[in-house]
């Protein structure tokens, strides 16, 4: 008899930036994947809470900004019960500061806006985490993003670099917040440079620059994330 599939749910906050690399990990590994819209959907359903991992993707508003985007104050309250049950949850960028924030750390504007391909530097404890691969020669993350977060507590900061200190956190064995993209298919960016033309030309970002270096990743980015996210994703411990 097969054993049911496990449920993995992402909230949404624009159509292009989904789960990418990650999507088809997940389905070699036996989850039924759905998304939500986070300014659409109904976030308080039972099947947020009852989901074996809750994803949480990226976005071009603020974690803060829940005067103009109220469904934030949604995702920060079923945010905060599946932290505190210890439950699956794995944030990315908009979805790593909705993390922090649901943890009680402060999310705010950065000093610059960090547009493009980077490396990140591991502490001691990310190099014994998932994000292990990251610290090899050709690793590399897509960055893009303008605010940060302190680091909640309880917290164990993952990566940073030079631009910001708290670049991925984890909390507890079942959370992960990466404030970078690893799940990124840079064939796909291409969705990103129109979604997002107002933000790279003001941020001075050069569109064709940024097209070249994401074809140069195509490789690194496949591997990189199948070696994260596999084990990540085999080692989560399920919660009732």
């Amino acid at each position: 008899m097969n054993s049911p599939r496990r449920t993995a749910i992402a909230i949404r906050h624009v159509a292009f930036e989904d789960l990418g690399l990650v999507a088809p990990l997940l389905h070699a590994g036996g989850w039924t994947v759905s998304y939500r819209e986070a300014a659409l959907d109904d976030l308080s359903g039972p099947e947020m809470d009852a989901a074996g991992l809750l994803a949480v993707l990226g976005g071009p508003i603020g974690a803060y900004e829940t005067d103009g985007y109220p469904f934030l104050k949604a995702e920060t309250a079923l945010l905060e019960k599946r932290l505190a049950a210890g439950k699956p949850v794995l944030g990315i960028c908009l979805g790593a500061q909705l993390m922090a924030q649901a943890l009680g750390a402060r999310v705010f504007s950065g000093g610059r806006k960090e547009i493009g391909w980077g490396k990140v530097s591991l502490s001691e404890e990310g190099m014994a985490s998932a994000l292990a691969p990251l610290g090899a020669p050709d690793a590399a993350v897509l960055h893009w993003h303008g605010d940060t977060f302190d680091l909640p507590g309880k917290a164990l900061r993952l990566a940073c670099n030079e631009n910001y200190r708290n670049q991925a956190f984890s909390y507890g064995p079942n959370a992960l917040a990466l404030q970078f993209h690893v799940e990124v298919d840079p064939k796909r960016l291409e969705n990103w440079f129109v979604g997002h033309a107002c933000e790279l030309s003001g941020a001075g970002i050069s569109v064709p620059a940024l097209r070249q270096a994401s074809a140069r990743m195509q490789a690194v980015a496949e591997r990189q994330a199948k070696a994260i996210f596999a084990p990540w994703l085999a080692g989560l411990e399920a919660v009732d």
